[in-house]
């Protein structure tokens, strides 16, 4: 059998929804797997190449695994995957929940090739692996994303997007560990902290649906951003000047990629401008991991 998925990149938090809010970005990798008599074959091209395992321990194929062992379904004797990554790892885009999804899409269609896939299973297995839904809930469900915790799993569902909504992308050519970013919060933040974070969160959504003219207001961050400003300088800097500019500017996920959001007409001079050290790439909302083909060897 062989199997080829494709999955989008994320941004998560855009602003004020921490750890709960993350939109798709039509920018991909695309994942091959095929059986094999036996053991284990890796092949990774592109983003990352040079610092990914090559055995059962990539995240793909491990999470492969486990998403068999979760549908009780005995894993094919050998396999080898194929990879071709486009998302910038280390870089708060996604990477490690596309992965950990495409993983999942690939256990489903080796296991069910004949259904569509249950995106409530891959949340729920995919939350718990990534450890949060927000990039995981924008990878699996594609747009907007806004997830929650329960007493027993995480929950997602998809929100409106206006149509013209486009990600300004300022990528930094050096990475931030995802860990490093975590150990950079506080335990506790203050009340008005968090009431002030509430309002420009649910403004967020409505800006995000039908006013991006609001969008400068609504992506304001009292909860993450200003901790990891150390860790990540020069995108803490791009922020403060593109928001001074009047253009809504946030670190992407843990960073440190910094994201401008806006309509194409409110990032068309923006686009062309660029910044030392970053790359810049224009991108539109992105569609839901899916399942390119399912064909026999």
């Amino acid at each position: 059998m062989q199997i080829v998925v494709r999955v989008p990149a994320s941004s998560a938090n855009l602003g004020p929804g921490f750890d709960c809010m993350g939109m798709a970005l039509d920018w991909f990798d695309d994942v091959t797997l095929t059986t094999q008599p036996a053991g284990i074959d890796v092949d990774v091209t592109g983003e990352g190449a040079e610092d990914v395992p090559r055995d059962a321990s990539h995240l793909i194929v491990s999470t492969f695994l486990t998403g068999l062992e979760s549908l009780g379904v005995t894993p094919p004797r050998g396999l080898r995957l194929t990879a071709h990554n486009s998302i910038p790892h280390g870089r708060g885009l996604g990477s490690s929940s596309a992965a950990i999804t495409a993983g999942l899409l690939l256990a489903w269609a080796y296991a069910h090739p004949a259904s569509q896939p249950d995106r409530k299973w891959m949340e729920r297995i995919g939350t718990r692996l990534e450890g949060h839904a927000d990039n995981v809930a924008a990878v699996i469900l594609g747009g907007l994303a806004i997830a929650w915790g329960t007493a027993d799993a995480g929950r997602a569902i998809s929100a409106p997007l206006s149509g013209d909504l486009r990600a300004l992308a300022y990528i930094p050519h050096r990475a931030v560990p995802t860990r490093r970013a975590r150990e950079a919060l506080p335990a506790q933040v203050s009340h008005a902290d968090a009431t002030a974070n509430t309002g420009r969160a649910a403004l967020l959504v409505h800006a995000l649906a039908q006013r991006p003219d609001l969008l400068l207001d609504a992506t304001e961050d009292w909860l993450h951003q200003r901790y990891r400003a150390e860790l990540m300088p020069e995108s803490a800097a791009l922020v403060a000047q593109l928001r001074a500019g009047g253009h809504a500017a946030i670190i992407s996920g843990a960073g440190p990629t910094v994201i401008v959001l806006g309509t194409e007409e409110m990032l068309d001079e923006l686009a062309r401008t660029p910044f030392k050290g970053f790359d810049r790439r224009l991108l539109h909302v992105g569609g839901p991991a899916h399942i390119v083909s399912i064909s026999e060897n």
